[in-house]
């Protein structure tokens, strides 16, 4: 069994190293008596470093074996696993992980020991060239022709082992002799190594909790989707196949592109666009906005953003959720639409599961509201961009497309003829969570207490103003279900989302185009 899932580059390297174990021993043996200790020291370093390898390619494929059967075990017997079979195989996924890497670290020893061998060589050659010592770097007398062909043939195999598995991977055993062509067991392993990745790139940007979890969360979400996107491994494509063969598609399938069927917008809402632009870039108030614009500077211009510099304005800023002590987040924001304090009424830059950052901003002399979406700048961010999957909208999340009596009767029918109708996962939910946040609860639109409301509603501060809802990436495509939902309630209503995600239908797209101007 373990012969046959042995993959022929594991062979070869175990002989090797094998090899250069029997080689050192035979080169320490000769040389030792006529040569003092130090001098054999990197010959044993080196057999030693060898064998060590050869103790980790077994302990390496026992763990690779047990985790392709488990595997391949839960992958034939349920497609939902249940939490204390997901977390067995999480954590024989995890031992393989480790020792993987602490044979990528042994690799690393062998080269350092190479390199410290051809050292001493070159060390001692450049003492004496002519050879008439007993002890050639661990020494021996060099008067027989098989003891020099020991010796280089030790140099030579340390050398060229080390760099032969770096080039070889650590797999000791062939995955495709387990998996074969089992679309769901090439999808569980790939959502492991995403989701295990995905965790520890959270954790190295100070997220250390996504590593604890254990129940179902985004990042398991992330990580199956993306395991279902290497399901060609099982025909027996390679990575780089897969890659050569899109290169190809786009280079010899590019269609002619027509934009016949996109409607130009108004110039009134183009230059609208344009002047609420800046709302959806201040939202980006942590470092990657100064990072884009001040590559080499962008730390100094980003605390300068933050407002370290004038440390004494802080209470004149305002209080948003999730700020740090300084409201540095605040004063980036203000900063950058170059407007007073008092204009941002509401926000919120903490985020938890598909939670936005929002800013909410009244401009009394255009007796307008702004509510500015952040797009993607946090790891957060990121997991709701995976969130690819599709998810139902239900009429709620279309409220402003079937019960605002700004809409036209045929584009209504069309909505509700043409149910159901689905969205980004990622997007939906998110936007879902900032309703709530800022205007109501889920399930119940006969609350009348939110946040915009209150601003906009009959006798209150901007009775009469327009609301604009602005958001670039990310943020335009969670502006744009908002817009979509709150629509009914706020006919004033306008979206402008700028280089947004693909997020909902083309049914749904139509039939809010009136209201939403995609850049």
């Amino acid at each position: 069994m373990w012969i046959k899932s042995l993959r022929l580059i594991s062979i070869l390297i175990g002989l090797l190293n094998l090899l250069v174990v029997v080689l050192g021993g035979i080169v320490v043996a000769i040389s030792f008596p006529g040569c003092r200790p130090h001098k054999v020291l990197p010959i044993i370093v080196v057999s030693f470093f060898s064998a060590v390898r050869i103790g980790t390619m077994i302990g390496l494929g026992i763990t690779q074996e047990a985790t392709a059967k488990i595997i391949t075990q839960n992958s034939s017997e349920s497609q939902v696993l249940d939490a204390v079979i997901r977390q067995h195989r999480r954590v024989t996924y995890k031992a393989w992980l480790w020792w993987s890497r602490f044979a990528m670290v042994v690799t690393v020893l062998q080269i350092l020991g190479a390199f410290y061998l051809i050292v001493n060589v070159a060390t001692f050659v450049s003492e004496d060239a002519h050879f008439s010592t007993k002890c050639f770097v661990g020494g021996f007398p060099l008067s027989r022709a098989w003891k020099r062909k020991v010796m280089l043939s030790f140099l030579v195999m340390a050398c060229c082992i080390a760099f032969l598995q770096c080039c070889a991977g650590s797999d000791v055993l062939r995955w495709r002799f387990y998996y074969a062509s089992q679309d769901d067991a090439w999808k569980a392993h790939y959502q492991e190594i995403f989701d295990h990745g995905i965790r520890e790139a959270l954790c190295c940007m100070g997220r250390i909790e996504y590593l604890t979890v254990i129940e179902d969360d985004e990042v398991y979400s992330v990580a199956k989707l993306l395991g279902d996107l290497v399901a060609y491994r099982a025909s027996g494509t390679g990575h780089l196949e897969l890659l050569t063969g899109l290169a190809l598609l786009q280079k010899h399938g590019q269609a002619s592109k027509s934009s016949e069927h996109f409607v130009e917008a108004p110039v009134e809402h183009l230059q609208a666009a344009l002047a609420f632009h800046k709302f959806a870039e201040a939202a980006y108030t942590g470092p990657l906005l100064d990072f884009g614009r001040n590559p080499f500077v962008f730390p100094c211009v980003w605390l300068h953003r933050q407002g370290v510099l004038t440390p004494w304005t802080r209470k004149r800023r305002p209080t948003l959720d999730g700020d740090n002590w300084l409201r540095g987040h605040a004063a980036a924001f203000i900063n950058f639409v170059n407007l007073p304090s008092e204009v941002l009424r509401r926000g919120c830059v903490r985020q938890k599961k598909c939670e936005a950052a929002y800013f909410i901003v009244v401009l009394h002399e255009l007796r307008t509201v702004v509510i500015a979406v952040r797009g993607t700048e946090t790891p957060e961010d990121l997991i709701i961009d995976g969130l690819g999957r599709e998810r139902s909208l239900t009429e709620v999340d279309l409220d402003g497309l079937i019960n605002s009596s700004c809409i036209h009767p045929s584009v209504k029918k069309r909505v509700k003829s043409s149910f159901p109708h689905f969205g980004h996962s990622g997007i939906v939910e998110t936007a879902r969570d900032l309703y709530t946040q800022i205007e109501g609860y889920p399930g119940d639109e006969s609350q009348s207490g939110g946040f915009v409301s209150s601003l906009l509603g009959v006798g209150c501060e901007c009775e009469g103003y327009n609301l604009r809802i602005v958001g670039h990436s990310l943020g335009g495509s969670i502006a744009a279900l908002l817009g979509i939902r709150l629509y009914g309630k706020f006919p004033n209503l306008h979206v402008y989302s700028y280089g947004p995600l693909p997020c909902v239908d083309s049914v749904v797209a139509d039939a809010c185009s009136d209201f939403i101007t995609s850049v």
